[in-house]
């Protein structure tokens, strides 16, 4: 219980610098406990590096940042070895991947070949430069951002490779009137980020960690998590549904919610509460379909179809 006290007291933290933030500092902290990536898709100026910068504070963890643009080579995310003129010797310079929060910068103006330097990272948590292997240092977190306006010039959509990498998807929406006016008041004099302190230790992050996957599923959520991604692989406007991947992420988000509410089993509330940011990135709607609808919107018609485990529930 005293490592709940601290999620909520991390929670609190952000929450000083990011104002209506909740869902999606819960969702950071859910990624973060079952080893996940996140990507952020908003408008500029919505706070997603503010966002990733003080969460990695409130973390006691090392950040860095990428970027990203066109020009921008694989070597420059994982490293290099160079020659020494000192040393008449090679010698190993890690790029920023070697870091525990990392922000890929509007991840889509990287080409392909960029883009694909992190899936090695991202997966195995591990990256290779000229032959030489490296495990990264736990926690490591990726935070990709990517704007959904400049779609036309020099941006490369990622492809389901890469978005099937990634644990969760969230949109940033604007703050509400009254969150906006509080922002103003509240950064106009002074830059709360200053004073974030760091809240937990990575030996507490490696605790909790252990504790979430103890997080029971019963067999009757097992089936309505499966019932889900069956009907996204047989919709018939959807052209590619969700992989076994996405149903594993499905669940471990579901433990997530569920040890974040305090509690050490699952229920069908906390499939539904992760399922869209979960899933909706991962698939992809037939060339008719993507004419009048969007990925939304067919989503959270599948899950409204799906018969909810009433015994489960209660």
């Amino acid at each position: 219980m005293a490592l709940l006290t601290k999620l909520q007291k991390l929670k609190d933290e952000v929450s000083k610098v990011l104002i209506g933030r909740e869902t999606e500092i819960d969702f950071l902290i859910i990624s973060l406990l079952q080893g996940g990536h996140v990507l952020l898709e908003s408008v500029p100026g919505t706070g997603k590096t503010l966002l990733g910068k003080t969460f990695a504070k409130s973390i006691n963890g090392e950040f860095k940042r990428i970027q990203f643009t066109p020009d921008v080579l694989p070597s420059d995310v994982t490293g290099i070895q160079y020659f020494n003129p000192k040393t008449k010797d090679f010698e190993l310079r890690p790029g920023p991947v070697m870091t525990n929060i990392l922000l890929a910068d509007e991840i889509n103006r990287a080409t392909p070949r960029t883009q694909s330097s992190l899936l090695e990272v991202m997966e195995e948590k591990q990256v290779t430069i000229d032959g030489e292997t490296m495990k990264m240092t736990e926690p490591f977190m990726v935070i990709a951002t990517q704007n959904p306006v400049d779609t036309q010039q020099g941006t490369f959509p990622l492809p389901a490779a890469q978005l099937d990498r990634f644990f969760m998807k969230l949109a940033v929406q604007y703050p509400s009137y009254e969150e906006e006016l509080q922002m103003v008041r509240r950064f106009r004099e002074t830059d709360p980020y200053t004073n974030v302190e760091a809240i937990i230790s990575s030996d507490e992050i490696s605790s909790l960690r252990a504790q979430v996957k103890k997080t029971k599923v019963d067999e009757d959520i097992e089936k309505y998590i499966l019932a889900i991604i069956r009907q996204t692989r047989e919709h018939a406007e959807i052209e590619l549904g969700a992989s076994p991947r996405a149903a594993l992420a499905l669940i471990r988000a579901s433990q997530g919610a569920a040890f974040l509410k305090g509690r050490d089993y699952v229920i069908p509330d906390d499939v539904m509460t992760v399922a869209q940011a979960v899933l909706a990135h991962r698939l992809q709607l037939s060339i008719e379909a993507s004419l009048t609808k969007t990925i939304d919107e067919i989503f959270m018609e599948i899950l409204q179809t799906v018969p909810v485990p009433v015994e489960a529930e209660a």
